[in-house]
Order: structure tokens, then sequence, then C-alpha cells
């Protein structure tokens, strides 16, 4: 299908939000009018501009508060209409947005809507033009889809139709089951945005918070099938209001943009049940397959990782690069092109049951690949930048032969430590919404509800991505931006046997976790009701805690070392998170 993005999605000028749609690659644009309105570039140059970048101008928009009301008030909004019409014929557009009165209306009365819609096809017809109306979710009147198709209907007129637009259907959380019931050819255009699950006016919620699709709470592909199946055949198209999205780059803006697009265009013809998806399958990966911690000088890392049972496992044949084992868990010390770089997590390694189906898919949804040198010896690695920057790489069965390319060091290290738990990654405020979509649309890892946690700083926003069997867990956060020149630390925690062992291993080797206060203790056997002989050994080892209905989850962290810090992790029985509640302490005791 073609794909289509409003002017309003996107930063910069008229002119330059095009030139990013195109670049893209979308196949058309919807011109918000307060954009053409700015512009210095005549109608007649946007539309020239268009058909040199090769871009479809699909629907103009909007147009307010015309239907619903006196004869005085009508003649007027027929003028304003006339006017645009004759600038949509400049710009070459054939279709227009009409919303549902919000300001003006004062007749309810479909019938009247409807007669008054007609009177305004019939001046449509005239300069080619098709009208399609919109129930806005605070329509004055019409809020509702089915009745503005009620109005459509009653209008019967060949240049009246429909917008359905998918927030102001599911923020209502009306049934979107009867599109299915309107003609495909009275659909005259889809406009389409994501948006997290909140509590506030629906007005608010639309202008500040709408995402994109993969993003947010709506369930689209469901929505956009329920459209398909209606015979609708025009634009996929996007209009999102976002605070963010129009302050960020245009062009990675709108590449973020097409990327949801396709994403959502492959899930619809999954839940249609068609045999052709948009999209290579692949499945959620199943487990860590490295770490990447990069620096200038990674021996106060290399020291850490000993203090905590790591065996050094050799250094790179050619690189100045050196691995470190525990159990099956690995960590990469990076030191090449890291000059002035302190300690910082560079890059993932994921298990993939296909290397190369990940890949394809990867680059099918436009995700930058990552090149490094490998000499023909070597196992070449493929990999994806993700938004914040931190390079993908994919593993399987066939590519583990990289760690033959290690020295003679040890080849695992028996002890506590067994695994990759989870590695969580602090993300630009700018960039939060890109990588939830990347990791559920690159990755199909699953985006769980977001929360807020309590920093000494202020909110510290958080939603985790995991794949179905939890072998995967990537936390991403996004810390109020204080300090620019400090970024937030980012920490990979460790999977253990018995964290209270590697804690008393640990300090026999010279490690000092992060201390706990006292009061931390104190409320933790309030509120849990411990045993004060186990309270005080948790307290002794600088050991958190938690438990929930299915399970315990103890957790130690060590201090921060550049940008990066370890956590050791236990799990008991079917705990499944992360001790939320311990994680206002253990930011206090960081910033300390």
């Amino acid at each position: 299908m073609r794909r289509s993005v409003a002017t309003v999605c996107l930063s910069g000028s008229l002119a330059e939000k095009m030139h990013a749609a195109a670049a893209a690659g979308f196949d058309g644009i919807e011109v918000f009018e307060p954009d053409l309105v700015a512009s210095e570039l005549s109608p007649e140059e946007i539309r020239s501009l268009a058909d040199r970048l090769g871009l479809t101008l699909d629907l103009y928009q909007p147009f307010r508060d015309f239907e619903g009301v006196g004869d005085d008030e009508l003649a007027d909004n027929m003028r304003r209409a006339e006017a645009k019409f004759a600038v949509m014929n400049r710009l070459g557009i054939d279709t227009i947005l009409v919303c549902s009165n919000v300001g003006t209306a004062t007749i309810d009365s479909d019938e009247v809507s409807a007669a008054q819609l007609r009177q305004l096809g019939d001046l449509a017809v005239r300069y080619g033009v098709r009208i399609a109306f919109e129930a806005l979710a605070w329509g004055r009147h019409i809020d509702d889809y089915r009745r503005s198709w009620r109005v459509v209907q009653l209008a019967d007129h060949a240049s009246v139709g429909l917008c359905l637009d998918s927030f102001h259907i599911l923020s209502r959380g009306h049934d979107p089951a009867g599109i299915e019931d309107i003609p495909g050819d009275k659909i005259f255009f889809l406009q389409l945005a994501d948006a997290p699950a909140l509590s506030m006016d629906v007005l608010s919620w639309s202008r500040h918070h709408r995402l994109f699709p993969g993003e947010g709470s709506f369930d689209l592909p469901a929505f956009v099938a329920h459209v398909l199946r209606a015979g609708y055949t025009g634009p996929l198209s996007l209009e999102v209001f976002n605070d963010t999205f129009r302050q960020t780059d245009v062009e990675r803006t709108a590449v973020h943009a097409l990327r949801s697009l396709v994403w959502l265009e492959d899930r619809a013809r999954r839940v249609m049940g068609e045999d052709t998806p948009l999209l290579t399958d692949v499945t959620a990966p199943t487990g860590f397959d490295f770490v990447e911690v990069k620096a200038e000088n990674t021996s106060s890392i290399e020291v850490l990782l000993g203090q905590l049972g790591f065996a050094f496992r050799g250094r790179h044949r050619s690189k100045p690069v050196s691995l470190w084992v525990a159990g099956d868990a690995r960590i990469v010390l990076n030191e090449q092109h890291a000059r002035d770089l302190a300690p910082h997590l560079s890059a993932v390694g994921l298990r993939v049951a296909d290397v190369a189906s990940a890949a394809r898919r990867a680059s099918e949804l436009m995700a930058p690949p990552v090149h490094r040198r490998t000499y023909a010896s070597e196992v070449p690695l493929q990999a994806v930048e993700a938004p914040d920057g931190t390079q993908v790489f994919f593993g399987g069965p066939t590519t583990m032969a990289w760690t033959e390319e290690f020295g003679d060091g040890a080849d695992k290290m028996t002890g506590p430590v067994t695994a990759i738990d989870h590695v969580n990654m602090a993300q630009p405020w700018q960039y939060f919404d890109e990588a939830v979509l990347f990791y559920t649309s690159v990755l199909e890892l699953d985006a769980h509800s977001g929360v807020e946690v309590a920093g000494p700083r202020g909110l510290v926003r958080s939603r985790v991505m995991s794949s179905p069997d939890n072998g995967v867990r990537l936390p991403l956060n996004v810390a109020p931006a204080i300090d620019e020149s400090a970024p937030p630390a980012q920490h990979v925690a460790l999977l253990c046997s018995d964290v209270r062992e590697a804690v008393r291993h640990a300090r026999g080797r010279g490690l000092q976790m992060l201390p706990v206060p006292t009061n931390y203790y104190d409320d933790l056997e309030a509120r849990l009701g411990l045993d004060p002989s186990f309270r005080h050994e948790l307290e002794e080892l600088d050991v958190m805690y938690d438990r929930d209905g299915n399970g315990e989850y103890f957790n130690a962290y060590t201090r921060t070392v550049g940008q990066v810090f370890f956590e050791l992790v236990e799990r008991r029985t079917g705990y499944a998170g992360f001790g939320a509640t311990n994680a206002p302490v253990r930011m206090a005791a960081q910033r300390r």
C-alpha cells in the first residue's frame, strides 16, 4: 500500500519536511495547513517540489467547525471553504479533511449536519475536491465514527465520505469492528497514530502524547485490518501530534515514522491471514551472547570483573579487545577507536535462531548497519545500530566461533555468576519512543507497560523490552536531563546461583559493594516482616531484597566505573521483576 505522513509529525519548514519524507521513502504527505501558511513557498512551488521529490500531496487538513451551525454561520463557512478549495487546486490536492465541529455547533441534528455537508459537497464538485468528514473525539455533538458515518449516509453525496482516525476511535474505546460495515469507497482517508494508556482529557492526550504505531497501547494492526477488510484502498497515513517528534531531527524522525508504518502494515497483513507478509519472519532472541564495554583504558573494568568472579579468556588476535567469562556470561572489553572515552556500554550480542533472517529484517526496517573491520580468518558478525548508538549483534550457533579468536586464557569460570540476566540501557530523552519501536519491530521483543521511578533528580521513566521466555530482558530508562555532560549510567545484571555467596567471594577479592543505608533495611524488615537474623545478613552484605506472589529477588550493586556498573541478581521461583521498589534507594546511594 501507499504510505503517507502528515507534515505535523515532523520538525522544520514545510520544504524541509517534504525533503525528509521523500528521503525516508514515503509515497506522499498530508499538508498541515499551518505549515503551508508559514511557508515562504507558494502553493505552485510546493506542488512543483512534490513532483520533483516524487511525493503525492494526499490530503489538505484541517478544515474546522463547519457543520451544525445556523444559516449566517454556514454562509461564512462556505466562503471559507471555497477559499481553501481554490488553494487546493493550486496545490493539486483533491481531498480535504473536515473535522466535526467542536466550537461553533449550535444544532445537534444529524439531518442538519448532513444537509450542510451535502451543500459543501456541491461546492466541492466545482473544484474537483472530495470531503473527508472526521469525528473528533472531543467533537461537540459528533464524536463517534459511527455517527459521522450516519451523517455521511444522510448526506448521500458522491464527494462526501469519511476520514477514519485511529486515535479518535480508540481513545474513546469505540469498537472499530463496525468499520467493516462501511463501503470501502466511502472511506476517503485513513489516519493512524498510537498512544500510551493515560487518564486525561482526550484533547490534551491527542495534542501532546500521540506516538508512532508500535510505541503505545492501541491495537493498531487489528484496527487497520478492519479498515482494509472494508475495502479501503487509499494510503496508510500517519498523523502524530507529539512534542518530542516536533523537536528532533527531521530526517531521523521521518525514517522512524516510516519504520513504524512498515511494521504496522506487516502486522495488519498477518492479522488478515495474508500469505505475503511484508517483513522477514524472525523469532525473538533467546539470550545474550555477550555485552561489550568500551573505553580508552579498560583496566578498571578488568579489575572489577576479576573481583566479580570472571576469568580472563584472552586478548583478540588482531584487535585491542579482551574477553572475560563467568558461566555463560561473556563481557568483551574494547579499547579500539576509544580515545578519551570513559567505560561505557557500547554493544550487546543477542542469540538468534537465524542470523541471516535477523539481519534481513533489520534492513527491511531501515536499521543502520554496523561495519567493523574483520580479517579473512575471523568470523564476520552482523550488527545494527540502536537509536541510542548501542550496537546490536546477531549471534547464532555458527557464529560462536568468534570466541576462538581470543588467546589462551581460561575457557570458563565456575562460580556463583551463571549468565547475563538483563542489560539496563539509559536512553536519551528524545529517542526513548524510537528505541521502543526499534526493539519491538526489529527484534520482536515485547514492550511492557511503562513505569516511573522516583530518583534523587526527578522521575525516571522506564519500560522493559523482553523476549517471551525472558531469555532477553532490556529495561530502557530515561532520566531527567539535569546535566548533559554527565550521561546516566548503564548496567549489566549478572544472574547468580546465590547472590550472598557471590558478594562474599567478591569481598574476599577486595570489592566493596555499593553501600545501602540502614534506613532501607529498617523499612524492609517492617514492610515484609523479615526475620531479624535474615535482615542482618542482608544488611551486612549490602544485599537488597524483594518478593512478590511468585518468588524472591536478591540483588547487589557495584560502584559505577565511568558510565557502567554491575548488578548481581538472584531470582527464586517465578519472580520476573527487577526490584523496582529498591531502585530509588540504589539511585540515591549512587549519587552519594
